[in-house]
């Protein structure tokens, strides 16, 4: 023992030398390390059709619209996602869905996905008409541009105007994304009734049935909000009111045409660790850059270099 002792004293400081000078190497000459990742890509989109501004949803004791419910719901699933996760945001109305943000990497753009997200609503909307769908047929188009695989979760109360029926329903089978898409549900299972806004935003009060009253295939439910001025037509009388709600049955019908899936929107950490276990939308290699780790080593090394000197230093003083 005391050969190796004397062994140590005598040659660890080239030991410590040449063993950071290999780390000083492979900082220089092969910085990276390459590691497996799996990736959580969310597609978030949004209905902002005028029958999400019904308010039947609840945050802290008061009632809210479909549409803030969901804009809550999108900014919690972002604010708890680790690093590393990308979001995308896209709206819907009528039969189509228009991507608003390409992805984005949750931390490096924290700001500018919750701003996006917060500034969500029903003007955004360039059509009355609301066809699911055909908005999910237009949903696949849109994850396909993306070039990146994903997890689309579509909030929407699933309120169809005009309504379906056989000569607008689409055949959804051959829709390659289910495994991928999400219906995610928001609103009551009561009927509402539905509030109705000018052009500036204001409200002026519900709509009536008789804007509502068009089934047919090619109805115009709701009127160009920039011929409402100075304020749009609404329901005079409780009984003339539009009325809304929730229309799960629909959602979990339509999802399993084209082997989607339907969850009911909540507030809750249920619904959050649900959304966080989905699947993640791919594997891939990357290379991780760790010479800050081989600097960090080397240092160490360069230190302990003085580090015997102190504690024989102290063994000859005992």
């Amino acid at each position: 023992m005391n050969r190796l002792n004397e062994t140590l004293q005598k040659h660890y400081e080239p030991i410590l030398y040449i063993t950071a000078l290999c780390l000083l190497s492979l900082a220089l000459f092969k910085p990276h390390i390459r590691l497996k990742q799996e990736v959580h890509n969310y597609l978030l989109v949004a209905d902002v059709s005028q029958s999400m501004n019904a308010e039947d949803e609840t945050r802290n004791q008061k009632a809210v619209s479909r549409l803030a419910y969901s804009q809550h719901l999108m900014k919690s699933i972002v604010l708890q996602s680790p690093c590393g996760t990308y979001f995308s945001l896209g709206i819907f109305a009528s039969d189509n869905v228009a991507l608003l943000l390409n992805p984005l990497e949750v931390c490096k753009n924290l700001d500018t996905i919750t701003d996006a997200i917060d500034h969500l609503e029903w003007r955004m909307a360039w059509k009355g008409n609301s066809r699911l769908s055909f908005a999910v047929r237009a949903a696949a188009n849109v994850f396909d541009s993306l070039n990146v695989p994903a997890q689309m979760l579509f909030f929407t109360d699933g309120d169809e105007a005009p309504r379906v029926n056989v000569t607008i329903k689409q055949d959804l089978s051959g829709i390659q994304m289910g495994q991928q898409f999400m219906f995610v549900g928001v609103g009551g299972s009561e009927k509402v009734a539905i509030p109705r806004f000018n052009s500036s935003n204001k409200r002026v009060g519900f709509w009536p049935v008789s804007e509502n009253n068009n089934a047919g295939a090619v109805g115009v439910t709701y009127s160009d909000p920039s011929q409402d001025e100075p304020d749009p037509p609404v329901a005079y009388a409780e009984y003339d009111r539009q009325r809304s709600q929730l229309e799960e049955d629909y959602l979990k019908t339509l999802a399993s045409e084209f082997n989607g899936s339907y969850i009911k929107g909540q507030d809750n950490a249920t619904f959050y660790r649900h959304i966080a276990e989905t699947k993640p939308a791919a594997s891939f290699v990357s290379d991780y850059n760790i010479r800050w780790l081989y600097l960090l080593l080397a240092l160490i090394l360069l230190l302990a270099v003085y580090f015997p000197h102190w504690l024989w230093r102290q063994d000859k003083q005992v």
